[in-house]
């Protein structure tokens, strides 16, 4: 998506445990929502690779997505029963997949970088899945790996009946939300463009 938006990235594995971290915000009580969710371990992401060498003299975009639905925050599934069971639920119903996002300006060697963050949020339809479909689906391995057990930008937008939002929210990474975050950081989005 960024390369088709003009901007060649450089891609960085944070090699953040999101569970653990997940797990010490909530019993110190900062995970309030699914919002909160997504933007805390999207800061956790970009936090960690700031003293990569890769990271240096660079804008650094940590982005992190959950899906709400019945009250629930879902993430990865990661095993196919649950994302069998997920989709069986999911099926002819509608969620909202919010997407953290944090950006930290990391050009200058300063030891507490400038910083932002802010959540983007759409709402997402499904199709009515028959459990063949389902089952298809979930062989393919696609939704085990990815917030909410679906893609809208893979084998699983033919599942997805509309969106109400930002779809860009629902891939995992809103460029109005880091046009509007890079804004706080006084960088011109436009000056992203390298490719």
């Amino acid at each position: 998506m960024l390369r088709a938006g003009g901007i060649e990235p450089i891609t960085i594995s944070p090699g953040v445990d999101e569970e653990a971290v997940a797990a010490r915000a909530e019993s110190m009580g900062l995970i309030q929502s699914s919002q909160d969710l997504v933007l805390l371990l999207a800061k956790a992401k970009a936090e960690a690779v700031v003293s990569n060498p890769l990271a240096q003299n660079s804008i650094i975009i940590g982005c992190d997505s959950a899906l709400e639905f019945q009250g629930q925050t879902l993430g990865k599934p990661h095993e196919p029963s649950v994302a069998k069971a997920r989709w069986q639920q999911l099926r002819g119903n509608s969620g909202t997949l919010h997407s953290g996002h944090w950006l930290i300006d990391n050009r200058n060697a300063a030891s507490m970088p400038p910083a932002t963050g802010k959540t983007s949020s759409a709402g997402v339809y499904f199709a009515n899945l028959s459990d063949r479909e389902i089952d298809a689906y979930v062989a393919t391995g696609e939704p085990l790996k990815v917030a909410g057990a679906f893609t809208v930008d893979g084998l699983g937008g033919a599942f997805i009946t509309r969106i109400e939002g930002d779809t860009h929210t629902v891939i995992g990474l809103s460029l109005t939300t880091l046009r509007d975050l890079s804004g706080v950081l006084g960088v011109e989005y436009t000056s992203y463009w390298n490719r």
